[in-house]
Protein backbone atom coordinates (compact mmCIF):
# COMPACT_ATOMS: atom_id res chain seq x y z
CA UNK A 1 0.00 0.00 0.00
CA UNK A 2 0.71 3.40 -0.75
CA UNK A 3 0.22 6.32 1.44
CA UNK A 4 -1.20 9.30 -1.35
CA UNK A 5 -1.74 9.35 -5.37
CA UNK A 6 0.81 11.60 -6.17
CA UNK A 7 2.89 10.44 -8.78
CA UNK A 8 6.42 11.89 -6.88
CA UNK A 9 5.17 9.83 -4.11
CA UNK A 10 3.97 6.78 -6.24
CA UNK A 11 6.85 6.52 -8.89
CA UNK A 12 8.99 6.08 -6.40
CA UNK A 13 7.97 3.38 -4.62
CA UNK A 14 7.09 1.60 -8.52
CA UNK A 15 10.65 2.45 -9.21
CA UNK A 16 11.67 -0.55 -7.44
CA UNK A 17 9.92 -2.74 -9.48
CA UNK A 18 12.14 -4.09 -12.04
CA UNK A 19 11.52 -1.55 -15.58
CA UNK A 20 10.95 -4.80 -17.96
CA UNK A 21 8.58 -6.36 -14.89
CA UNK A 22 6.63 -3.56 -15.22
CA UNK A 23 6.64 -3.57 -18.73
CA UNK A 24 5.21 -7.13 -18.60
CA UNK A 25 2.23 -5.22 -17.10
CA UNK A 26 -1.09 -5.62 -19.59
CA UNK A 27 -3.97 -4.07 -17.69
CA UNK A 28 -4.71 -2.13 -14.79
CA UNK A 29 -7.58 -1.22 -12.59
CA UNK A 30 -7.94 2.27 -11.04
CA UNK A 31 -10.28 5.04 -10.70
CA UNK A 32 -10.57 8.16 -12.82
CA UNK A 33 -8.60 10.80 -11.00
CA UNK A 34 -5.86 12.39 -13.22
CA UNK A 35 -3.23 11.64 -11.28
CA UNK A 36 -3.72 7.33 -11.65
CA UNK A 37 -4.22 8.05 -15.40
CA UNK A 38 -0.67 9.70 -15.15
CA UNK A 39 1.04 6.83 -12.78
CA UNK A 40 0.06 4.30 -14.68
CA UNK A 41 1.46 6.44 -18.16
CA UNK A 42 4.38 6.66 -16.72
CA UNK A 43 5.27 3.54 -14.87
CA UNK A 44 3.71 0.92 -17.38
CA UNK A 45 3.95 2.29 -20.65
CA UNK A 46 2.43 -1.02 -21.98
CA UNK A 47 -0.63 -1.40 -20.13
CA UNK A 48 -4.73 -0.55 -20.23
CA UNK A 49 -6.33 1.15 -17.79
CA UNK A 50 -9.15 -0.63 -16.80
CA UNK A 51 -11.91 2.25 -15.09
CA UNK A 52 -13.19 -0.20 -11.78
CA UNK A 53 -17.07 -0.95 -12.18
CA UNK A 54 -18.00 1.08 -8.74
CA UNK A 55 -16.85 4.83 -10.25
CA UNK A 56 -18.54 3.37 -13.87
CA UNK A 57 -21.44 2.90 -11.64
CA UNK A 58 -21.53 6.07 -9.75
CA UNK A 59 -21.21 7.74 -13.35
CA UNK A 60 -24.45 5.83 -14.69
CA UNK A 61 -25.91 6.70 -11.05
CA UNK A 62 -25.17 10.44 -11.08
CA UNK A 63 -26.27 10.76 -14.89
CA UNK A 64 -29.47 8.61 -14.35
CA UNK A 65 -30.25 11.04 -11.35
CA UNK A 66 -29.71 14.31 -13.53
CA UNK A 67 -31.96 12.77 -15.97
CA UNK A 68 -35.05 12.19 -13.59
CA UNK A 69 -34.67 15.79 -12.04
CA UNK A 70 -34.94 17.14 -15.81
CA UNK A 71 -38.05 15.20 -16.44
CA UNK A 72 -39.26 16.39 -12.88
CA UNK A 73 -39.11 19.90 -13.60
CA UNK A 74 -40.68 19.26 -16.87
CA UNK A 75 -43.48 17.70 -14.60
CA UNK A 76 -43.53 20.38 -12.34
CA UNK A 77 -43.86 23.19 -14.52
CA UNK A 78 -46.25 21.55 -17.06
CA UNK A 79 -48.66 20.45 -13.73
CA UNK A 80 -48.04 24.35 -12.88
CA UNK A 81 -49.83 25.25 -16.02
CA UNK A 82 -52.48 23.12 -15.93
CA UNK A 83 -53.23 24.16 -12.75
CA UNK A 84 -53.23 28.27 -13.24
CA UNK A 85 -54.95 27.24 -16.61
CA UNK A 86 -57.84 25.54 -14.56
CA UNK A 87 -57.70 28.24 -12.40
CA UNK A 88 -58.17 31.30 -15.29
CA UNK A 89 -61.33 29.46 -16.31
CA UNK A 90 -62.78 28.86 -12.74
CA UNK A 91 -62.29 25.05 -12.91
CA UNK A 92 -60.42 22.48 -10.74
CA UNK A 93 -57.11 20.79 -12.28
CA UNK A 94 -57.04 16.91 -11.39
CA UNK A 95 -53.71 15.68 -12.29
CA UNK A 96 -53.80 11.93 -13.91
CA UNK A 97 -52.82 9.00 -11.98
CA UNK A 98 -51.03 6.17 -12.30
CA UNK A 99 -52.08 2.84 -11.01
CA UNK A 100 -50.38 3.32 -8.04
CA UNK A 101 -52.32 6.59 -6.99
CA UNK A 102 -49.13 8.85 -8.06
CA UNK A 103 -48.95 11.98 -10.35
CA UNK A 104 -46.40 12.03 -13.18
CA UNK A 105 -44.55 14.46 -10.48
CA UNK A 106 -45.07 12.60 -7.88
CA UNK A 107 -43.84 9.07 -9.05
CA UNK A 108 -40.77 11.37 -10.66
CA UNK A 109 -39.65 12.53 -7.15
CA UNK A 110 -40.25 9.06 -5.49
CA UNK A 111 -38.79 6.58 -8.62
CA UNK A 112 -35.02 7.23 -7.15
CA UNK A 113 -34.71 4.36 -5.53
CA UNK A 114 -36.77 2.35 -7.70
CA UNK A 115 -33.99 2.65 -10.53
CA UNK A 116 -31.56 1.04 -8.87
CA UNK A 117 -33.28 -1.44 -6.67
CA UNK A 118 -32.30 -4.77 -7.65
CA UNK A 119 -35.13 -6.72 -9.90
CA UNK A 120 -35.39 -9.83 -7.37
CA UNK A 121 -36.72 -8.09 -4.06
Amino acid sequence: MINGTKNEVVSDVLSKIPFADRLNVQEITADMADTMDWIIRTNFMNATKIVDRFHVQQLVSDALQEVRIKHRWVAIEEENNLNQTAKDRGEKHYSKRFENGDTRKQLLARSRYLLFKPQST
